[in-house]
């Protein structure tokens, strides 16, 4: 197969481009420039080893179900052994299914090979940069932070079968069960190119179980969609931060540790203040309240660089903001719009169960030939 050796010879230049001295001679401490933009190619150079190891490693297993299936044939047309003949047909059927499976999983990495490491739509993040994802309970009341936890958890099995790490940065519990608002990051692969297009309002229409009389209730929750910065992107120096510490609290407002390890960070020049109570460790917690702020931060500075360059985004699906109203979930009749595509999906509750992917594949093909 063509692609696959094409594959093959690009693992082969990228293990040699991380084998070369230069690269690692990028990095002295005297010239920082060439330092970062040296971490920076040896983090992308990896990535994409690791992702061309993953084809190579689906097309061996593919290649060997195919010599046991070559084997399983020599058996049946011997016409020796009536038993063996029998267990070469099972075995023949288990590994076809399989192959096709793994094919099927092959064809998709292709497909993705060449855009695996291509940059989005503003060319300033590419796709395997982790995201920092905020959710906030809107419109609704309590039904609505019922709603803002449904999403934390599908978007958290997406992820589990994406083989993303999440970490949670910053939540704020309701008292039902749900969430206020609840901030987490994802990484570890295809991360930023599959979940830019979440940023937005959602609304789900169904009978909330606080509800008596079993009227539908519309509920809303906004999602933002925050690449996380690289370390060259944005600077912040310690004197533009003002840092408080506080008891961490739960839900009712009750202390759920009595030392001080809450966090709350103010960047001075923007006045943007952010907290994150998550982790019994107060270092911990600082470190992601800086992850929060740096994301925040990314986001205005794109905001600003996007409107100097007029309507462009606009006419893109990746261009939502946080108040526009992307999709609709209506669990009377079983559906999920995405009002973008004005396309509708059935089986709201795999949805929710984290089986988003016919509907992230739709947003990412459309928006690419809306880019080209």
């Amino acid at each position: 197969m063509a692609d696959i050796e094409s594959v093959k010879k690009e693992y082969e230049t990228i293990l040699s481009q991380l084998s070369d001295p230069e690269l690692i001679s990028d990095w002295p401490a005297c010239n920082a420039s060439r330092s970062d933009a040296g971490r920076e190619k040896f983090k992308i150079l990896i990535k994409r080893k690791e992702f061309l190891e993953k084809i190579i490693k689906i097309n061996e297993e593919i290649e060997e179900i195919e010599d046991k299936i070559k084997e399983n044939k020599i058996i049946i047309s011997a016409k020796e052994d009536q038993e063996l003949i029998s267990l070469a047909e099972i075995e023949i059927g288990q590994f076809g299914e399989k192959q096709r499976i793994l094919e099927k999983e092959l064809e998709n990495l292709i497909k993705e090979k060449e855009n695996e490491l291509r940059p989005s739509l503003d060319n300033k993040h590419p796709m395997g940069q982790a995201v920092i994802i905020e959710i906030r309970a809107g419109a609704g009341g309590e039904e609505a932070s019922l709603f803002a936890g449904d999403l934390f958890r599908m978007y958290s099995k997406y992820a589990l079968t994406q083989g993303w790490r999440q970490k949670t940065l910053d939540s704020r519990p309701s008292e039902i069960g749900g969430f206020k608002e609840i901030i987490f990051e994802l990484k570890n692969g295809d991360v930023f190119s599959k979940m830019e297009y979440e940023g937005g309002v959602h609304r789900v229409q169904r009978i909330p179980k606080t509800e008596k009389v079993g009227r539908i209730h519309t509920s809303t929750a906004s999602v933002a969609v925050l690449p996380k910065p690289k370390e060259t992107e944005i600077k912040i120096g310690p004197n533009d931060l003002k840092i408080d510490v506080y008891k961490s609290s739960g839900p009712g407002g009750q202390y759920v540790n009595k030392r001080m390890t809450a966090v709350r960070i103010t960047h001075l020049p923007s006045g943007l203040a952010v907290t994150s109570q998550t982790e019994r460790n107060l270092q911990q917690n600082r470190e992601n309240a800086l992850s929060i702020l740096g994301a925040r931060l990314l986001e205005r500075k794109t905001i600003i660089e996007t409107e100097k360059m007029g309507n462009r985004r606009k006419t893109q699906i990746g261009g939502a903001k946080r108040a526009e109203k992307i999709r609709t979930y209506n669990f009377p009749q079983d559906r999920v719009t995405d009002h973008r595509v004005k396309k509708s999906w059935h089986g709201i509750e795999k949805i929710l169960n984290g089986e988003m992917e016919p509907i992230i594949k739709i947003l990412q093909k459309l928006n690419l030939a809306s880019a080209e």
